[in-house]
């Protein structure tokens, strides 16, 4: 299969505003956790806080943007085997390529342990990226696989799971055992600190960042879409 590498790369984009409040949580949850859910609707600001989180958290990153059309875990695996593959060259090369080629429900869990087998081969600390994950809630293999996948990943390994909805696998084991933190589309609401620190580097003063985070309310996209249109409109300033 032809893959596409752009859907494995990390972002270039980068962030307007490091959100510290929020690099922290990540932060934590990576150290105690196995994974992290980062839920909003678009525009929230998700990719922007894992891209940002990524290039901060000193360890190797696979980041694989899944798309509707990955809704064969075949098509699905080999994307993500080989996104693991860009840090660890060695990584699939074992039985799992064979149950891989194999693919049906009946192996599915021997499939996991094989990839965690992998994981826990090749060492050191690894974030595991999955963008827009939601695209493919409703395949019939992603409840279990992730299920028996989550609970097992090493130790060294944290997966960072984006999309504008909480997975319909049953998580709230992990969760209630603090192995699994979700930041919430409440949480991805900028605050009126962080909205005055975006403001102050368009030059705009704290009144004009209280006023649009109440027009906004705190949503990424359109805040800082606010802050272009103030900033523009100032005399002598042209659109940035």
């Amino acid at each position: 299969m032809n893959l596409n590498p752009g859907k494995i790369a990390i972002p270039v984009k980068t962030p307007h505003l490091s959100r510290r409040r929020l690099l922290n949580v990540l932060q934590e949850s990576v150290t105690s956790g196995c994974a992290t859910i980062i839920n909003g609707r678009a525009g929230t600001g998700k990719t922007m806080l894992a891209t940002d989180f990524a290039r901060r958290c000193d360890r190797s990153v696979a980041w694989y943007k899944v798309d509707a059309t990955d809704t064969k875990l075949s098509i699905f695996l080999e994307y993500l085997v080989t996104s693991i593959g860009y840090e660890r060259p060695e990584f699939g090369a074992g039985p799992l390529k064979q149950l891989s080629e194999s693919l049906n429900e009946l192996n599915l869990s021997r499939l996991v342990e094989a990839f965690v087998y992998e994981l826990e081969r090749e060492a050191g600390p690894l974030l595991l990226v999955l963008d827009d994950l939601h695209l493919i809630y409703d395949a019939d293999w992603l409840s279990p696989f992730f299920y028996r996948l989550l609970p097992l990943l090493p130790t060294e390994v944290h997966m960072l799971i984006l999309g504008r909805g909480l997975p319909p696998a049953p998580l709230w084991r992990l969760r209630s055992k603090q192995r699994l933190v979700v930041i919430n589309e409440p949480m991805l609401a900028f605050t009126q600190s962080e909205a005055e620190e975006l403001f102050s580097a368009y030059r705009l003063n704290s009144k004009q960042a209280k006023f649009s985070l109440e027009q906004t309310g705190g949503r990424a996209d359109d805040l800082h879409a606010e802050a272009i249109r103030a900033r523009s409109a100032l005399p002598g300033e042209f659109a940035m």
